[in-house]
């Protein structure tokens, strides 16, 4: 079919190629032989009168109208699977959809592997791809590459829907038999301690509390970085180091490995970790029904860890009162 000119096959054949960058392996992703992908190649050139690739050495790099055609191209695409080709009724328990996730350890040792025990009851046949924090999710996002992201919301885009799932806050841990770790502690302490810290991707993205200090231009002293939460807790038990984590992911970790919590001398506010997704997936059946079991969840564990910390004010308040009262006898 041509429009103005075009195959608008063709347009499958440059996506491809503004994504892969290899002509074999575009050929290869959207089921082309080699001999039609050349051929498609020519086509392209001829009609955009430009040579789209460059050699520079042994990379293939973009020209200049390639880079401005590629987001266009991508846009088109995702409006037509997503706005005019018609979604097929969605079934929970018929579904063999696989959801693409980009979240970090924390949520999903804490809050996503209950949405996936959840999923498993009601759509077995639902699989999911959790994938690790990536430089640009972003732009993963506008590609349609992704089904969702889950992240602190104060380093969410606006270009894209989002809702809040559940707040965080952040604490200081240590090993309960560090001698060098008081109860209280100050923030020049703090800074002069060893610590562990997470970075996140490639280009070692900050956590919250690292991006805090560096606004004010404030350095601690970091013995050890890692590349997840998760790997934090076995880099402090048994060593005179600090961390700063997420409390939830603290009390995960609490029975495998002893962690002192001590309140954090920063003046840092709880975080909302929240889900996002490309705008064109806006009314997609299947996200919307992720999206609640999501919702949903939180809603649940947010609840719970209500009651719980009520029930431990409770029995603190109780223990206190004897006290209290014998005080309140000798006065």
């Amino acid at each position: 079919m041509r429009f103005k000119g075009l195959d608008l096959n063709l347009l499958v054949v440059l996506d491809a190629l503004l994504t892969e960058r290899n002509l074999t392996e575009a050929a290869r992703s959207i089921n082309l032989s080699q001999p039609a992908m050349s051929a498609a190649v020519t086509r392209l050139r001829d009609f955009f009168r430009d040579e789209l690739f460059a050699m520079s050495g042994r990379e293939r790099v973009l020209t200049p109208r390639a880079e401005s055609l590629a987001p266009a191209v991508r846009d088109a695409l995702l409006r037509i699977q997503c706005s005019i080709m018609t979604w097929d009724p969605f079934n929970p328990a018929q579904s063999d959809r696989r959801f693409r996730i980009i979240l970090s350890d924390f949520v999903t040792l804490v809050f996503f592997e209950k949405v996936v025990e959840r999923v498993a009851r009601e759509a077995p046949a639902v699989s999911f791809e959790l994938m690790p924090l990536d430089d640009d999710p972003d732009e993963l996002l506008r590609r349609g590459e992704v089904d969702f992201l889950i992240l602190p919301e104060l380093i969410m885009s606006s270009a894209h829907p989002r809702v809040a799932l559940f707040d965080e806050k952040l604490v200081c841990v240590g090993c309960p038999k560090n001698a060098q770790l008081p109860r209280q502690l100050s923030f020049e302490r703090y800074m002069s301690m060893r610590h562990v810290v997470a970075k996140f991707g490639r280009l070692l993205k900050p956590s919250i509390e690292e991006w805090f200090l560096l606004e004010h231009g404030l350095k601690r002293r970091v013995e050890v970085v890692v590349q997840a939460f998760s790997m934090i807790p076995p880099m402090v038990s048994g060593t005179p180091r600090i961390a700063t984590m997420p409390f939830r992911l603290v009390k995960h970790f609490e029975k495998t490995f002893p962690l002192q919590i001590i309140e954090l001398p920063l003046p840092l506010p709880a975080f909302t970790e929240a889900v996002q997704w490309p705008a064109l997936h806006n009314n997609d059946p299947a996200s919307i029904w992720m999206r609640e079991i999501m919702l949903q969840e939180a809603s649940r564990m947010t609840a719970v860890s209500e009651t719980t910390e009520g029930s431990q004010a409770l029995l603190d308040t109780q223990r206190l009162t004897p006290t209290l009262a014998s005080t309140a006898r000798v006065r």
